[in-house]
């Protein structure tokens, strides 16, 4: 784009030159006014020194013009110089845009008062100026501001992968390693326990596997995302445990939950997979799970129980990102997330999601 914009101004010199009879020292003109066009193609990346080689060249020529009393040379088309204060205040640094814009203000100053220009020109001069720099900057502080909204926007994408992450591959992960741990411990009393371990394990592989290339394909550019459906509160069942090893897991839905937005449904799906994983892992001799959801015309809730023992060292799961991901995920949609020992035994999670959920 700029070796075209180069071209047309080249041209139209080159034509302001041939036919403008008025024209003071015409080679001279010609050779200053094209000469200075390879300056656009640093513009962005020296702005500085670009306006200090044309407006330093166009002063020297028009003092040798005035030193021999002749018209000041200059060709109109000349008025692409106008691009370099535009390219100062937009790529500069704030040093060059100062010492910049000193240079112009002098140099346009001089050419005002050389040509005795009243009081008109040199107000639309000015104006002119300054409408141009005030373009450069308008324009810097946009792309800032939209520089810093990508960035939101990526970091906000990289804690939803993280949550995902922790969400979907460490629950199976988990899942796998409380199979291999049971298959192993009944093994000595129940030959057929391995085996049963080794199905799960087989089939919870298969499923992080899955999640996991669907991660990769939404951090690979030059691949599309998988188009599967998210979560859904019938999913929820799928969570329950089939066999007597580890707590079991029992799910209660209440009210209307199939008109709900799926940003609610993964949610709520993904609290209780969190939930439901970190019992597993950490509720002490605990024996049953319960998963509770109800929805009402306002609100979706989600109560997660166990009935192991709640002990001190079980707070720790809620200094990693578990429970950091289930408040995110429940503050993002507008809603509520606590976890903390039950009443009597165990741990409890609630959360409470506005029903229409809440755009991000």
């Amino acid at each position: 784009m700029d070796w075209g914009l180069l071209a047309a101004f080249a041209v139209v010199g080159l034509l302001e030159a041939t036919f403008r009879s008025d024209l003071p020292w015409r080679a001279a003109s010609l050779v200053v006014g094209v000469g200075l066009l390879p300056t656009l193609l640093w513009r962005r990346t020296r702005p500085l020194r670009m306006v200090v080689i044309a407006f330093g060249l166009v002063t020297a020529m028009k003092l040798a013009a005035l030193a021999a009393g002749s018209e000041p040379p200059g060709l109109h088309t000349m008025a692409y110089l106008l691009l370099l204060p535009y390219a100062l205040f937009r790529w500069g640094t704030g040093r060059e845009a100062t010492l910049g814009l000193s240079i112009v203000a002098a140099a346009a100053s001089f050419d005002l008062i050389s040509t005795g220009a009243g009081i008109g020109d040199v107000i639309g001069g000015s104006a002119v100026l300054s409408s141009t720099i005030a373009l450069g900057a308008a324009v810097r502080y946009r792309d800032r501001v939209r520089l810093r909204e990508l960035d939101e926007a990526k970091l906000a994408e990289r804690e939803r992968l993280a949550r995902d992450l922790h969400d979907t591959v460490a629950h199976h992960v988990s899942a796998i390693a409380i199979r291999a741990q049971a298959g192993l411990a009944a093994a000595p009393t129940r030959p057929e326990a391995p085996m049963d371990a080794l199905r799960v394990i087989a089939d919870e592989a298969s499923r992080a596997l899955g999640e996991m290339r669907t991660m990769v394909r939404l951090l690979r550019r030059d691949e599309p995302a998988e188009l599967a459906p998210g979560p859904r509160f019938s999913d929820i069942e799928r969570l329950a445990s089939p066999s007597a090893t580890g707590p079991s897991v029992d799910v209660k839905l209440t009210g209307d939950l199939d008109s709900l937005p799926s940003s609610v449904a993964a949610a709520i799906f993904r609290i209780a997979q969190e939930s439901i994983t970190n019992a597993r892992r950490h509720a002490r001799q605990a024996t049953r799970v319960e998963v509770d959801v109800t929805a009402d015309d306002t609100s979706v809730r989600l109560r997660v129980t166990d009935d192991g023992h709640a002990v001190q060292a079980r707070p720790s799961a809620s200094r990693g990102y578990g429970l950091i991901g289930m408040i995110e995920r429940a503050e993002l949609l507008g809603g509520t997330c606590h976890a903390g020992p039950g009443p009597q035994r165990g741990w409890t999670v609630m959360a409470v999601l506005p029903r229409n959920g809440r755009s991000t």
